[in-house]
């Protein structure tokens, strides 16, 4: 049976609180403590050693600690999957989840930290204090638009990488499953029009990352239609993307913004008539990636489009964020980065393309998010960006 089969089973409650029961972490040693001796190394008096010459030198920290390698998974539980505001303890098994899939795909560990405020000064606050207890901190399921503060000021505030991998790991991920589908279509991304469905966390980010990787034009939806120069009511991160993106200088809904597109990038719940889709340029790319609905199914949408991805696990063409942050903090902290810069996330999305490699088809636009060879390509990819940006 294929990964996607296995998937595609139903899943029933009783497998699922089954798996989660106790939580899905533990604490681990790197070493035995079976005997008097070991012990003594492992706690006193032998850590005193240690804790001395830390103090002495606290770059020392880096090499007799877990910190440098620890990721912090933080949140606030106001923007959990599909879920919304669901608040800390609730999203405290996503965390763990997060936690796992960083030890599986990126081999490293993280600690999840679940936050009874949603106040970006008392958060930053909570992690500036918290710092010499890890060594990166990936935001996530913190809702729009504080999340973009939060990550701006946490950037500022911490000499550690921080990503917000609902904005980062999504872009990532969408402009290398971009990159697989214009190469099987024989297209160049600098003759698309592309329109992003949601002006959310992922949407703003994945309209950044696709305009830096040179996309033709970029035009952003959101409930209240698209985002234009001079539309009233914009908070200030969307009047800044209306100043970069739809280009075209379209009005209107997400009719008028999807008439003749090339493709379609859905990061919302919103969803999206049959006749719409069937009104896009020919061999139209449609990434709809709302789960667990899809903005529109993938059997429907693949009756106009040459290309089709969710972001669900039982349909081909998987867009998975997991293809990407692991390996973006793994090269970060292989490399001693300071922080995540653009140039990290574009060869991140390079790297996960080109593992694709000589398998692309229709179908198979990015690797399977269980292909071994994902992560360490991205982590390498990363740590040399890291390098050549001067960051590491």
């Amino acid at each position: 049976m294929t990964a996607v089969n296995e998937a595609a089973t139903e899943l029933t409650d009783d497998e699922i609180f089954a798996a989660h029961e106790g939580g899905k972490l533990g604490i681990g040693v790197t070493a035995p403590l079976d005997n008097a001796r070991a012990l003594s190394i492992a706690y006193t008096p032998g850590v005193a050693r240690v804790s001395r010459a830390i103090a002495e030198d606290a770059g020392l920290a880096a090499k007799y600690t877990w910190a440098h390698r620890l990721v912090a998974v933080v949140s606030d539980g106001t923007a959990v999957l599909g879920l919304g505001d669901i608040g800390a303890s609730a999203s405290l098994p996503v965390m763990e989840g997060k936690a796992a899939l960083f030890k599986t795909f990126g081999g490293l560990d993280s600690i999840p930290l679940v936050l009874n405020t949603t106040d970006v000064d008392e958060i930053v606050e909570t992690l500036v204090r918290l710092r010499p207890s890890f060594g990166a901190v990936n935001l996530e399921d913190v809702a729009a638009p504080r999340c973009f503060e939060l990550e701006a000021r946490l950037i500022e505030a911490l000499d550690c990488p921080v990503m917000h991998d609902d904005q980062h790991g999504t872009a990532v991920v969408v402009l290398a499953a971009l990159r697989g589908a214009t190469t099987v279509l024989n297209r160049k991304i600098a003759d698309l029009r592309v329109v992003i469905s949601g002006a959310g966390a992922a949407g703003i980010a994945c309209a950044k990352i696709l305009l830096a990787a040179g996309a033709g034009d970029v035009t952003i939806v959101d409930s209240r239609g698209i985002v234009h120069a001079g539309r009233d009511g914009l908070n200030p991160v969307k009047a800044g993307m209306a100043e970069l993106t739809n280009s075209a200088g379209l009005r209107g809904g997400i009719a008028e913004a999807l008439r003749g597109a090339d493709v379609f990038v859905g990061v919302s719940s919103s969803k999206v008539p049959e006749e719409l889709i069937a009104t896009m340029a020919p061999n139209a790319i449609v990434f709809a990636l709302s789960n667990p609905d899809p903005e529109v199914h993938p059997e429907v949408a693949a009756r106009h489009a040459a290309i089709v991805a969710t972001g669900r696990s039982d349909f081909p063409n998987q867009i998975n964020n997991v293809l990407a942050f692991p390996g973006i903090f793994r090269g970060a902290l292989d490399a001693g980065a300071r922080r995540i810069t653009e140039g990290m996330k574009l060869a991140a999305a390079d790297a996960i393309a080109a593992v694709a490699g000589d398998d692309l088809a229709a179908d198979r636009i990015v690797p399977s998010a269980l292909d071994p060879r994902v992560g360490p390509e991205v982590a390498a990819a990363v740590a040399k960006a890291a390098l050549r940006d001067g960051v590491a």
